[in-house]
């Protein structure tokens, strides 16, 4: 029988706010670098962070509790990524959370302590306040879960957050999605395995490495050795604030593509990501991501992420997040034929998983899907195929 490993059931809100931050990240950079009209570019960012933080979604987020499985949980991005008048056709959702989940995974391998984690949330939520300082409600939702945050984590032991990055490092250890921009700056290998550095600040309150103390029985120090590390490492000048406010030093979850210049980004081949053969998302737990005790968690979740529809005198626009429209649909043909070769047929035969299934789609509808089905079961069902 295999060994359970043990989990923090701490972990899901972390994990849904960073991947949210990061989608944000690229979102805004992608509405830039395609042009979209400023008071389009704004309502899509402000419709989704708002959906993101609906205070009965985050309620539902922080109680105590596993992880989803990879599938549940790109379930409830896919439908926050079509939150506003936005929309992503198949092969651009694909990408967009390569992109996200591959950014998190690298921050939480650099992080220098289990604790910092929660800098690197801090470091998303500043990011995501900037992009609604102008509209204060939203601002005071957002703000509401920052103090949450505060409240549950900052007290957390040291044993709690390594748990935690534990936990986070077991949902990511089978992705190794090759992304240029990490290719480029050499912190991730071809093989998609990232660079961990030996050299710069060590972890706050630790000491540089290169000397070995030696005492007695009586815990007196009674020889010293020194030793090269090779490594070139220096101490922190001081530790990350975790308060509401303050400067949080460590870099890792700010936005990577702010310094960007729009019309280099268009030409950069920065969004040509490299496509892994072995990158969508295997599940290595249950086989059958629609089990009814997800199906139940996945409903309370997602019965929270209220999706308003658009308007009808809102004209929607579609979203690229390729170079040119023709890399799209090269991607989403290779992609497609791939995963004829790997599909599995997920089969829900039992009536109350199909009821459930559709009682979740109506709680949180999708407009304008491709090939849309009339059954919203079903639609579900090859949705979460497709994925």
């Amino acid at each position: 029988e295999p060994v359970r490993v043990k989990m923090s059931v701490r972990t899901l809100p972390l994990l849904f706010i960073n991947l949210g931050g990061e989608m944000l990240y690229i979102l805004d950079q992608r509405l830039r670098a395609q042009n979209i009209p400023s008071d389009k570019a704004k309502k899509v960012m402000n419709d989704i962070i708002t959906t993101m933080f609906n205070k009965k979604f985050m309620e539902e987020l922080f109680k105590p509790q596993e992880l989803y499985s990879k599938k549940a949980l790109r379930t409830v991005f896919d439908r926050l990524a079509h939150a506003s008048i936005m929309r992503l056709n198949q092969a651009s959702m694909d990408k967009l959370y390569d992109l996200m989940t591959m950014a998190f995974k690298y921050q939480v391998l650099l992080c220098p302590r289990p604790k910092d984690v929660l800098l690197v949330t801090f470091n998303h939520m500043d990011a995501i306040k900037e992009f609604i300082r102008d509209s204060p409600s939203i601002l005071n939702q957002v703000d509401e879960t920052f103090r949450q945050l505060i409240e549950i984590y900052s007290c957390l032991p040291a044993g709690e957050f390594q748990l935690i990055r534990q936990t986070l490092l077991i949902f990511f250890q089978d992705m190794h999605i090759r992304v240029s921009i990490f290719l480029k700056d050499k912190v991730q290998n071809s093989n998609g395995r990232f660079v961990l550095p030996t050299s710069g600040p060590v972890p706050w309150g630790t000491e540089v490495p290169g000397l070995i103390r030696m005492f007695n029985y009586n815990r007196e120090e009674v020889k010293r050795a020194e030793f090269l590390s090779g490594g070139d490492y220096i101490s922190p000048l001081r530790e990350g604030s975790f308060d509401l406010y303050g400067d949080r030093v460590l870099k890792l979850g700010t936005n990577m593509y702010a310094e960007e210049n729009p019309a280099r980004w268009r030409q950069s081949s920065i969004w040509k990501s490299v496509c892994a053969s072995d990158s969508h998302y295997k599940e290595n737990a249950a086989p059958n991501p629609l089990a009814k005790e997800e199906l139940n968690l996945l409903a309370r979740l997602m019965g929270g992420l209220e999706v308003k529809k658009p308007l009808g005198s809102e004209p929607g626009f579609r979203l690229n997040l390729f170079s040119t429209n023709e890399e799209e649909e090269r991607t989403a043909k290779s992609c497609s034929e791939e995963k004829a070769m790997k599909i599995l047929n997920l089969k829900a035969d039992d009536q109350q998983v199909n009821e459930e299934l559709a009682r979740i789609l109506g709680e949180f509808p999708v407009e304008n899907r491709a090939n849309q089905s009339t059954s919203k079961g079903d639609d579900l069902l090859a949705m979460m195929d497709e994925l």
